[in-house]
């Protein structure tokens, strides 16, 4: 389908494509373009957190537990870095006058993996042991919360994205069996989604994590949530890719790609499936905050990602503790970078549901 348009400074029309239509009605909704900006800015910290993050996430400081943010400071245009000193008492400091380090840029520390397998040591600031600089303070252990939070950046938004990709995946090809065929395959197909549908998500979630071996580390347990997000989501997608398929497979596009002797397999992949896509990316857009909040269930009953690995879940463990709240409020930084995310999410799910609307301005 094509629609022309008329031009402003000429009467000649220009030819639009649905998806050149999508994208036009998509930037006229501005809190859905803020919302992707900020999924993309997320995302890129994500990537390159071992470059931006000034230590290594289970780097401990014995000497400075609970230790509120630090700042650098301006002073005679560039950026000084203050020492702190604690005094008597639970975890008290107080700021040393005039004594500071200056903040430098790209400096060698703690070593790293960029992109997962380039061994890598530059960091994009830092200072000396004793001028550390903590820009969300440090936890019960000493360790820097801001970098933990870049470094659980990246599993807690990987399990949204790659889980997504594996249920919808796998939703979106049962579906359309279940629908292209109909009869006992689409009845035997449904019984099963339901089956697996009426199943209470968060306590099938606990259940097959107390299967897990005790000695199974942080890369496995990953895995195995990703696997267990990816079985319980897929069912809802193929109710939905059914429905549809079950209107598409009478179409004259499909019966001419039968009378053409095309496979099954061939009509379902190339003419149906990719005619349900609409749907797909602003389904998958909603429901990526639900894996996300997923993880981070998991990981704050203490039954998913555990230490000394970083996630936000397992970083929002020190919620549970009152007197943690109330004396150390930048603890829950984590509980900040998951609303803003799945805010983010939310925006952009709205504002692409809109666009794929057709009767929409």
């Amino acid at each position: 389908m094509v629609t022309t348009v008329p031009n402003s400074t000429d009467e000649t029309k220009i030819a639009l494509s649905p998806w050149q239509l999508f994208w036009r009605r998509l930037k006229r909704r501005r809190i859905a373009m803020i919302g992707g900006v900020v999924l993309i800015f997320l995302y890129a910290v994500a990537i390159f957190a071992g470059f931006i993050a000034p230590y290594d996430y289970q780097r401990l400081d014995e000497n400075r537990f609970f230790h509120p943010p630090i700042w650098p400071k301006l002073q005679n245009f560039h950026f000084v870095v203050p020492r702190y000193e604690q005094l008597p008492g639970d975890f008290v400091y107080r700021q040393v006058p005039d004594d500071t380090k200056p903040l430098h840029f790209f400096v060698h520390g703690d070593k790293y993996k960029l992109f997962g397998c380039i061994p890598a040591s530059v960091h994009l600031f830092g200072s000396d042991d004793d001028h550390p600089v903590y820009l969300f303070g440090t936890d019960q252990f000493g360790r820097d919360v801001f970098s933990r939070l870049l470094y659980g950046s990246q599993i807690s938004l990987s399990i949204g994205v790659i889980g997504i990709l594996l249920s919808f995946s796998f939703g979106m090809m049962i579906g359309g069996i279940a629908g292209y065929f109909a009869g006992a395959t689409d009845t035997i197909i449904m019984r099963v989604c339901e089956l697996i549908m009426s199943i209470p998500a968060l306590y099938l979630i606990i259940s097959l994590r107390a299967t897990f071996p005790p000695s199974m580390g942080s890369a496995q347990i990953y895995a195995m949530i990703i696997i267990i997000l990816s079985f319980i989501g897929w069912a809802s997608m193929a109710r939905v890719i059914r429905g549809m398929t079950l209107s598409l497979r009478e179409q004259q596009f499909i019966l001419a790609a039968r009378t053409l002797g095309q496979s099954h397999l061939k009509i379902i992949m190339r003419h149906i499936l990719p005619n349900t896509f609409s749907y797909v990316i602003v389904a998958a857009t909603l429901s990526i905050p639900y894996y996300i909040l997923g993880e981070v269930v998991l990981s704050f009953l203490g039954v998913g990602i555990q230490e000394p690995s970083a996630s936000w879940g397992l970083m929002l463990n020190a919620a549970q503790n009152t007197e943690y709240m109330k004396n150390y409020p930048w603890l829950l930084a984590p509980g900040a970078a998951i609303f803003v995310t799945v805010l983010a999410f939310n925006f952009l799910g709205d504002g692409l549901r809109d666009a794929a609307d057709t009767k929409s301005l």
